[in-house]
């Protein structure tokens, strides 16, 4: 059986990429359960189900989200959704609904193992995450997975309806209403020096190096400080093991700048709580976001963010209440493929003017912690949880 399997694998992976995608697209949407056409009118509390485990930006959300369910009386539990997760629970709650914290692409991958009648009589909400303007083709056969769409940004939503008029609902993530585990600055723990101006780059390579930009982070650094001592740039960067190439282009433009530190380690959550904890400017120079929980998480401990002005991150960041980076629109260009739409642009952050606002920051700072309490306020405003009670009133769901 072993050599069986070994076989056929080669085979499979011996087909072009392209049809290998399109077949795998369409065995997994004939594998996968259906919603049913009409939702009950009611349910009791919510499972969600998604990549809980996952270390990664939307495993955090959707921890998030289901704490959040908790915090509102409303958690019936959580699935492990993934490829090479454990198997899916053949039965859940019969009164609950399920929110499936999973993009419209990947549902019928990630429920292609699932039971046939693993949605049947039970309302199916899909809370989506994108980070452009408009939406590949992939995302149009999601309704005969889910009643209702949530989404955590007004971009999101507005990129969403495109495809589904009137039918998405705006949820951000409740990050304002649940206690953030407390974090001490303690810079000698991690090899950071006291009398130093810390500014803080945080980010997974795996979710599109281009989009994450850490080499606009590295210009914007090297143009407002040059390589002065007491100005150190922390590029905290996971997932390159698994994209080496784009590590090489970071250590290249980092050179022999002996103020910028590369971090490439997986650190527990302890340890990155201690990273923010002694920040005092979190950075993202990003050309698109669908929300942006690591500067959501720095304004509401207190941290100053400069970010760029576009895209998901405004839902909980004004030019009040962060360093809002002036850009341009351009032709997205993604050497992955991850966001290959046809005409679809994202951001170019203007580097000269970050520059000037990290320096401003820096040599103030009164100013910094202005803006830092600013934006904390203004984030605990727009993050809580009345969306997420709406949400579920709205969906019959108590």
């Amino acid at each position: 059986m072993t050599g069986r399997l070994g076989r056929l694998h080669q085979i499979w992976r011996a087909i072009p990429p392209a049809p290998r995608r399109a077949a795998l697209r369409a065995l997994t949407l004939a594998a996968a359960p259906r919603a049913d056409a009409t939702p009950p009118t009611s349910s009791a509390g919510a499972v969600i189900a998604g990549e809980m485990a996952r270390i990664s930006g939307l495993g955090e959300a959707a921890r998030l989200l289901h704490a959040g369910l908790a915090s509102l009386g409303a958690d019936r539990g959580a699935v492990e959704l993934g490829v090479l997760r454990p198997p899916i629970p053949t039965t859940l709650p019969e009164d609950a609904a399920l929110i499936l914290h999973v993009n419209a692409p990947s549902i019928p991958l990630m429920l292609a193992r699932a039971e046939k009648n693993f949605l049947r009589g039970r309302r199916v909400i899909g809370f989506w995450n994108w980070e452009l303007e408009s939406l590949p083709k992939n995302w149009r056969r999601a309704e005969q997975f889910v009643h209702d769409i949530w989404t955590p940004s007004a971009f999101t939503k507005a990129a969403i309806e495109t495809i589904y008029p009137g039918r998405v609902r705006l949820v951000p993530y409740p990050l304002a209403s649940l206690d953030l585990a407390p974090a001490m600055p303690d810079r000698a723990s991690i090899g950071l020096p006291d009398h130093a101006v810390i500014v803080t780059v945080i980010a997974n390579l795996g979710a599109s190096f281009a989009r994450k930009n850490p080499l606009g982070a590295i210009a914007a650094h090297r143009a407002a400080f040059g390589n002065r001592a007491d100005r150190i740039l922390v590029l905290k960067l996971a997932g390159g093991d698994a994209f080496p190439g784009d590590m090489g282009r970071v250590r290249a433009a980092i050179g022999d700048a002996g103020n910028i530190r590369l971090i490439d380690e997986t650190w527990p959550g302890e340890k990155l709580r201690t990273l923010l904890a002694g920040t005092d400017i979190l950075l993202s120079p990003h050309r698109a976001e669908g929300f942006g929980l690591v500067p959501a998480e720095a304004m509401l401990r207190g941290i100053a963010v400069v970010a760029t002005g576009w895209s998901g991150n405004l839902q909980f960041m004004d030019e009040t209440s962060a360093g809002l980076v002036p850009y341009r629109l351009i032709p997205v260009a993604d050497d992955r493929g991850d966001y290959d739409v046809k005409g679809a642009v994202w951001a170019e952050p203007d580097i000269d003017e970050a520059a000037s606002l990290l320096l401003r920051l820096a040599d103030d700072p009164a100013r910094r912690i202005e803006l830092a309490l600013r934006g904390q306020a203004y984030a605990r405003a727009a993050l809580g949880l009345d969306p997420l009670e709406s949400a579920l009133t709205a969906n019959g769901i108590g």
